[in-house]
Formats: C-alpha cells, sequence, structure tokens
C-alpha cells in the first residue's frame, strides 16, 4: 500500500479552505450495547453478546494565529459546516459545534491555536 503524505491535508469551515492550519484529528467511533442475558449465561461456552448502537465524531484542529479562524461562532449552540480532507480523493464532512478553543504561546515560538469539535449528525466520508 502506498504511503500518503500529510502535506496534501486540508480543513474547510463554511466552504472556505482554511489558510494556517497545520493539523487536523478526527476520532469516530460507534457505542457497543450488551444485550446478554440469562439465556446466554447458562450456555457451556457462556459468552457475552453484543450489538452496535449509536455513532458520534469529534477532534481537533490547530493552526498558526496568522490564519487560523480564532473568531470561530463559540456559543454551544451555532453548528460549523466542517470538511477534513485527507487529500484530493479522501475526505470526512459534517456540521459541528466548536467546544474549546485553546491559545498556545511559547517564547520559542510561533503562536498557534487548537480547537476541539463535536460532530452533530451523520460524518460523511467521501473517497473519489
Amino acid at each position: 500500500m502506498a504511503h500518503i503524505a500529510g502535506r496534501t491535508g486540508m480543513l474547510n469551515l463554511e466552504t472556505a479552505d482554511e489558510a494556517g492550519i497545520r493539523s487536523w484529528t478526527l476520532d469516530y467511533t460507534v457505542d457497543i450495547l450488551d444485550t446478554t442475558d440469562f439465556a446466554d449465561g447458562a450456555a457451556t461456552n457462556a459468552a457475552r453478546t453484543f450489538i452496535a448502537g449509536l455513532s458520534s465524531w469529534s477532534g481537533t484542529f490547530e493552526g498558526l494565529k496568522d490564519g487560523a479562524p480564532y473568531a470561530l461562532t463559540f456559543d454551544g449552540a451555532t453548528t460549523q459546516t466542517i470538511k477534513l480532507e485527507e487529500d484530493a480523493t479522501h475526505s470526512w464532512s459534517g456540521e459541528c459545534l466548536i467546544t474549546g478553543i485553546h491559545p498556545n504561546v511559547s517564547v520559542d515560538g510561533v503562536v498557534t491555536y487548537t480547537y476541539d469539535y463535536q460532530g452533530t449528525g451523520e460524518l460523511t466520508e467521501s473517497d473519489g
């Protein structure tokens, strides 16, 4: 399998590619629900049983202050359309809430901002 360089990644908010973004993460998970009952427990080789529950997605993105969207709506109620691009052909998109903003300032570095987001609703994956 060919490796992909992260340098072609992109983050898009409200239909605009965001300048200054250096990295992003996405955590896409599904709840696993325990459906084990007494009949399962009485079997000779007793084992738990599970089904899939609800999915959720969240993550972070980080950028340089000069160019980063540090004026994002941060009120817990306003959704943002987010598109996370791995490369020119693979991306994820959906609606999210900005849940945290973390400025980072050090004497020997550039000022950066890290943002936390929580997806609301479906996450759509595009491959092509």
